[in-house]
């Protein structure tokens, strides 16, 4: 069974940043792509950022968000710069197989979900 735990998530006033950790356990977390979702109160879950072999943002936060993984520690991240009041969510680490750029933000193409970490950014 495949586990993420996610970390990193805070308070941040507007124009900070946060880098998001995702650790992977109980399987070769090298292949599995991992994404990064958000869903705000009131709100449905929407896609921030997928890897595979390539890299894959919405467009609300290219040229902010940054995501990346270390295969050697099993854990993917969410660089996050420039952030905005809008950007608060909670923000929940997923991994699946998956092959094609356009499944990367399909939250039904992923198996597996963490618990969520929240972020709050101050105006």
């Amino acid at each position: 069974q495949v586990q993420l735990v996610e970390s990193g998530g805070g308070l941040v006033q507007a124009g900070g940043s946060l880098r998001l950790s995702c650790v992977v356990s109980g399987r070769t977390s090298s292949s599995l792509a991992l994404g990064w979702f958000r869903q705000a109160p009131g709100k449905e879950r929407e896609f921030v950022a997928g890897i595979s072999w390539i890299t894959y943002y919405a467009d609300p936060v290219k040229g902010r968000f940054t995501i990346s993984r270390d295969n050697a520690k099993s854990t993917g991240y969410l660089q996050m710069n420039s952030l905005k009041p809008e950007d608060t969510a909670v923000y929940y680490c997923a991994a699946g197989t998956i092959s094609r750029r356009d499944d990367l933000s399909n939250g039904r193409k992923y198996d597996y979900w963490g618990q969520g970490t929240q972020v709050t950014v101050s105006s």
